[in-house]
């Protein structure tokens, strides 16, 4: 096994265990403001990765500029036609929290079933493992950054997840067991993606394309619009804080390991 393989599934298995169980933790003790407060700082890690990292490594190689730009865009589109089709989601929501949901609005969304929940979990945790894959081949540095990002954003992704299942019906334990199967996708994803563009180079500035519009359209879409549910200067500027505490931990990162 090749070093950069073993990076990559060390960083998969571990995004998806560190992810799931610090989610689990923070679904069990009901700690919403922690998970907020990580919702912030993963949007600044997604846009910083992806604008100062993955797009400038795909506008670099010898690719078509034309052809990135309409694949970014395509990428964009296509993760938000995904998410109206239920094939990906990103819920961080929940009873209680302070997004002022009429009461049982959770419950209701959850009733519609954990099964579906799991099937578009198991198909976005894939994708991850094929986007570390892309940054790791590319440099570990970049490799890094990406699985901060990825675990930053699953956290409360995977908080959402929980409350969607134990509202479906699920205990506890075999809520936990049941994400873990399905974060095992990213691991498949990340060997997957190593063989394919490893054995074809050519194909590589288009994956970082297609990751960086993945990790673009969860900030744009999902992340940052949470945070303008709350207007007042007293939520919003440690909220402001938090995302450029995103950004200068995925600079760090990458500029240290490169």
């Amino acid at each position: 096994m090749s070093n950069t393989l073993a990076y990559i599934v060390v960083a998969n298995v571990a995004s998806t265990v560190l992810s799931i169980a610090l989610a689990a933790w923070l679904s069990f003790r009901w700690l919403s403001s922690l998970v907020d407060k990580l919702v912030c700082v993963s949007a600044g890690l997604l846009l910083t990765v992806a604008f100062t990292h993955l797009l400038p490594e795909a506008f670099h190689s010898e690719a078509d500029p034309l052809v990135l730009g309409w694949l970014l865009l395509g990428g964009i589109l296509g993760f938000f036609l995904l998410e109206k089709l239920a094939l990906i989601h990103h819920t961080h929501h929940h009873e209680g929290d302070a997004h002022h949901h009429g009461r049982g609005h959770d419950a209701h969304e959850a009733r519609r079933g954990g099964w579906p929940v799991l099937i578009g979990d198991a198909f976005h945790n894939f994708a991850d493992g094929v986007l570390i894959a892309a940054a790791f081949v590319v440099d570990v540095g970049l490799g890094v950054a990406a699985t901060l990002a990825v675990i930053a954003h699953e956290i409360p992704h995977e908080v959402g997840d929980f409350m969607i299942l134990l509202n479906a019906g699920f205990t506890p334990r075999r809520a936990f067991a049941f994400n873990l199967i399905a974060g095992a996708a990213a691991v498949a994803g990340g060997v997957i993606g190593y063989f394919v563009l490893d054995a074809t180079r050519l194909l590589l500035p288009y994956a970082l394309a297609i990751a960086a519009a993945s990790f673009i359209y969860i900030a744009l879409s999902d992340l940052l619009p949470e945070m303008m549910r709350r207007s007042s200067l007293r939520h919003s500027l440690p909220e402001v804080l938090l995302v450029l505490a995103g950004v200068v931990i995925a600079a760090l990162v990458t500029a240290t390991m490169h």
